[in-house]
């Protein structure tokens, strides 16, 4: 073996071993959104992943490492998705104006439903989501201190500058949830609104027909409050 090779082979382990870092990330993901934590074997996960079981040990520690790697996946994607809206979510919003500000929040709600709609890595995240909240575990810790808590914070902030409304206000918490809500709606219900629908699927068209409505409803908000929401506009 040449001095060449054996420079090269350090590289393609790390490769190797990443990949199957990954593959057992997003097998558990979906294996315990889909069945639960308790319902899910690390012999299961292995097989889905296409990995060695003692690989599962190796990586995380073993199943309970796991499911905590699956929560900081689900919080490095949704920072990485509303960061390119709201310029990173763990940050205290700069000054905007108002008009600044509205444009934000349109923005914001328009890829938010573009991945929470259409997106079918969100179904995978949504449904281990929403087994944490069912069943809190030591992961959605994790989810709510790096997803819930600083984007719903950001949003709040960018509202008081579109609209004067107190950011930590109980009014403008709740409004800002409800904003966040309906999207969510359209995939937790996924399956009732394609059929009331008459829709085989949702993806970039019916999304787009979901993001039109939404940011009506945003403007209507943000009108009612004499924000005229001029940069959500059709």
């Amino acid at each position: 073996m040449n001095k060449r090779s054996i420079a090269r082979r350090p590289q393609r382990e790390v490769g190797t071993a990443d990949q199957t870092r990954a593959a057992l990330v997003h097998a558990a993901l979906r294996l315990f959104g889909r069945q639960g934590f308790d319902g899910t074997s690390t012999r299961e996960i292995a097989a889905e992943a296409k990995a060695n079981i003692g690989s599962i040990a190796y990586h995380f520690g073993g199943k309970e490492g796991l499911r905590a790697a699956a929560a900081d996946f689900i919080v490095d994607t949704i920072q990485g998705i509303a960061g390119q809206a709201l310029g990173g979510v763990q940050a205290t919003a700069a000054p905007l104006d108002p008009e600044a500000a509205q444009a934000q929040l349109f923005a914001a709600l328009e890829r938010m439903v573009g991945f929470v709609v259409a997106s079918p890595q969100a179904g995978e995240i949504v449904q281990f989501v929403l087994r944490e909240l069912s069943h809190p575990t030591a992961a959605l810790d994790r989810i709510y201190a790096g997803v819930f808590e600083p984007t719903h914070r950001r949003l709040c902030q960018v509202w008081e500058h579109a609209t004067g409304e107190p950011a930590e206000s109980e009014a403008t918490k709740l409004t800002v949830f409800t904003m966040i809500g309906q999207v969510i709606y359209f995939r937790i219900g996924r399956e009732a609104v394609m059929r009331r629908m008459g829709w085989h699927d949702i993806g970039n068209e019916e999304a787009a027909k979901v993001v039109a409505v939404a940011t009506d409803n945003l403007r209507a908000m943000l009108a009612a409050r004499g924000g005229a929401g001029k940069k959500g506009k059709s």
